[in-house]
């Protein structure tokens, strides 16, 4: 994935069956100006994760590859950003 020459990847990242996948970035290097958009809201399903799973979910990924790598736009990604950022 990381050869596409691409300044953004979207990976799965919400569904149980994908959640294996996230260790991968403990040992994967994202090469300096790409950016990780983990897809953190299921769409296999009617219920909406709460927005602090969504939260939780984005800063795994940031916590592997960094929080300037990571991009999210659902409920919880400001949460995430507060929490990685600090801000208020």
């Amino acid at each position: 994935m990381l050869q596409v020459q691409a300044q953004a990847h979207s990976v799965k990242a919400a569904n149980p069956r994908h959640a294996y996948k996230c260790p991968v970035w403990e040992d994967a290097k994202l090469p300096n100006g790409k950016l990780l958009i983990p897809g953190v809201i299921a769409h296999t399903t009617a219920v909406v994760e709460h927005p602090e799973t969504v939260a939780e979910r984005i800063m795994n990924f940031a916590k592997l590859v960094g929080r300037e790598h990571v991009i999210a736009g659902a409920e919880g990604a400001e949460l995430a950003t507060r929490r990685l950022w600090g801000r208020a």
